[in-house]
């Protein structure tokens, strides 16, 4: 079958069709990680205990492990044995990026447990030797409804084909910045392979790079997830950089603790991913990991509900924690020069997704708000700001000048929800920019550029629609991305 775009329409035109708000309920839970030694993840509804590990040795191969644990726990926490031990390496955070990639000699693990929600007024900072920390519910970006300016329920403003000429991708190309030599994974909800061949010239995902949630009864292979929102992602990073290799990471598909009551994936999800992804590329495991030279990593997703996380007065909750330790995981793997990106999420203030809950004080937090990642806010193709994009400033004691910068969204591309429905949210914008990084990584590998200066010129190079504030603002951060500028700044 020859491939085929979606329908086409203009930039000042808005195409017919619109998206679903999605909302859902929101749930809570918890994690943790103990002191010295032994850290854990908890998530929610129905309580677990989390097998502890000793210094240089993996609780996951241990059988008598887990049931001691469970025996000191009280019993309203209930250990989740289906969620294998998560590696983070030594003690401290600190030594927590120094050797998360080697799980027979790290010293700290995290595991899970659930707990009835009846409980959570009790949850304790720490059970025994172990730290508690959340572990809320994460979700895709949604994009939230409203009129005037362009929110989740307005008719597509142009199709891909605009966001790559506002984005001059042909330029980008000619100057060789394809994606070539690298590799993004899509942190999300699956990629379906067939159904991006049916509109892309040709797709290249990297199954044995790619990853599959453990404990899943009849997991996917890479590449044959259902229809959805991680092929939209993929399809908007490819647009951009169409040889870079796609590794589908599924955290979205995968829900909480079988004892749990949520629907939707959880946090420490995407902690065994990432610890699964930095493995991948620090310890170059797997035959096609001497392929690339550069690693980006795309992230539609954030938590999206404040009370999703664990109370304020709780000192593991996630949302404004740099200790927590997805967090710290974040930071091991920028530290090891792999670009990571982060939707800014859909709690603008004109049209929020209604997950997002009345008078939100911050709604850039947690991971998205982090100082190591590259934050992306929305624009449609008129270069208008969406009202759904979230506003800085992010939530404190992380990275206040979040968003970092903007890019394209609510197109016609994918048509994963049908021919009229646009490519929607920042879930849409995260994927056109990292699509920007990996194409700029052709010609500017971290040997050449850190991830530092790959975030900082393309920020300096962005651009300010007319009108809008100089410098850094809060709908926009440093403006609206230009890879073509970015790419000839840098070395």
């Amino acid at each position: 079958m020859g491939a085929r775009g979606p329908p086409r329409c203009g930039r000042a035109q808005r195409c017919s069709g619109s998206i679903d708000s999605g909302a859902h309920s929101p749930r809570q839970g918890f994690a943790w990680i103990p002191p010295g030694n032994y850290p854990w993840v908890i998530t929610p509804m129905r309580s677990i205990l989390i097998a502890y590990s000793e210094s240089g040795r993996d609780p996951a191969l241990s059988s008598e492990a887990m049931p001691t644990v469970a025996d000191t726990l009280p019993d309203w926490i209930q250990m989740d044995d289906s969620y294998r031990p998560v590696p983070v390496g030594g003690v401290g955070a600190a030594a927590l990026q120094g050797l998360p990639t080697d799980p027979p000699t790290s010293q700290a693990y995290v595991l899970r447990a659930s707990i009835d929600e009846s409980d959570l007024g009790r949850v304790p900072d720490q059970i025994g030797p172990g730290r508690v920390f959340a572990d809320p519910q994460i979700a895709s970006l949604t994009a939230g409804r409203g009129t005037a300016i362009t929110c989740g329920t307005s008719p597509a403003v142009g199709d891909y084909q605009d966001v790559q000429a506002k984005l001059n991708v042909p330029a980008l190309h000619a100057a060789g910045a394809t994606g070539q030599g690298t590799a993004l994974a899509i942190m999300d909800s699956g990629v379906n392979e067939n159904h991006l061949l049916s509109i892309l010239p040709s797709v290249n995902i990297d199954k044995q790079g790619s990853w599959q949630a453990p404990g899943h009864p009849s997991p996917p292979s890479p590449g044959r997830h259902p229809l959805g929102h991680g092929t939209m992602c993929a399809f908007d990073a490819l647009i951009v950089a169409p040889d870079t290799a796609v590794l589908d990471y599924p955290i979205l598909s995968r829900p909480g603790p079988p004892s749990s009551t949520w629907f939707s994936s959880v946090l420490s999800n995407a902690l065994a991913a990432y610890a699964h992804l930095l493995a991948w590329w620090s310890v170059a495991f797997g035959p096609s990991r001497g392929r690339y030279h550069s690693l980006v990593v795309s992230n539609s997703w954030s938590m999206s509900a404040p009370n999703w996380d664990l109370p304020r007065s709780h000192p593991g909750r996630y949302q404004d924690n740099p200790n927590h330790p997805f967090s710290q995981i974040v930071a091991a793997l920028a530290s090891h020069d792999i670009d990571i990106l982060f939707g800014a999420g859909n709690c603008g203030s004109h049209c929020p997704d209604p997950r997002c809950g009345p008078n939100m004080p911050f709604s850039i937090t947690g991971a998205n708000a982090h100082p190591d990642v590259i934050c992306v806010g929305g624009v449609d193709t008129n270069d208008q700001w969406v009202g759904y994009s979230s506003e800085g400033p992010a939530i404190t004691n992380v990275d206040p000048k979040k968003p970092d910068l903007a890019a394209y969204t609510h197109f016609l591309g994918s048509m994963v929800a049908g021919r009229y429905s646009p490519d929607a949210g920042t879930s849409a914008a995260c994927p056109v920019a990292a699509g920007c990084v990996a194409a700029l990584r052709s010609n500017h590998d971290q040997s050449v550029a850190s991830v530092r200066r790959i975030a900082s010129i393309l920020e300096s190079s962005a651009r300010k629609p007319a009108g809008s504030p100089v410098g850094w603002d809060r709908k926009l951060g440093y403006g609206i991305l230009d890879p073509v500028v970015a790419d000839s700044r840098l070395p």
